[in-house]
């Protein structure tokens, strides 16, 4: 697992690991049965606080992606590669629900983000 935090981001932290781990997650990186670290021993690996962790790893659950076992600690779920699918387009169309809404508050056209978008990409 690989994790790198930012404290300058504008992202709440706990966010940041939410994403990391869920990208990691989904890309195969991190496979099924995969031991997340005890959150008491992420939290000072990490620089961040214990509700930080737990709070990432509560978000990991809520979305299906991790499950915890009752004194032995969380693990990576075991997703078919279409429901792997299926939760990154889901994570991915929030995301740009957000993003969405912010452009059309700015007044850009669809054409304006499409070619903005080009250009990043």
């Amino acid at each position: 697992m690989n994790i790198a935090i930012s404290h300058t981001s504008e992202k709440p932290i706990y966010q940041q690991l939410f994403e990391q781990i869920s990208a990691q997650i989904l890309k195969g990186e991190l496979e099924s049965g995969y031991s997340l670290p005890p959150i008491r021993q992420a939290a000072p690996e990490l620089g961040v606080s214990i509700i930080t962790v737990k709070k990432a790893w509560e978000e990991l659950e809520r979305s299906g992606l991790i499950y915890t076992v009752t004194g032995k600690g969380c693990f990576v779920s075991g997703l078919s590669a279409e429901e792997m699918l299926h939760k990154r387009n889901e994570m991915i169309l929030k995301q740009m629900t957000i993003d969405t809404s912010y452009y059309k508050s700015l007044g850009l056209e669809l054409e304006e983000v499409i070619e903005l978008l080009k250009e990043i990409y």
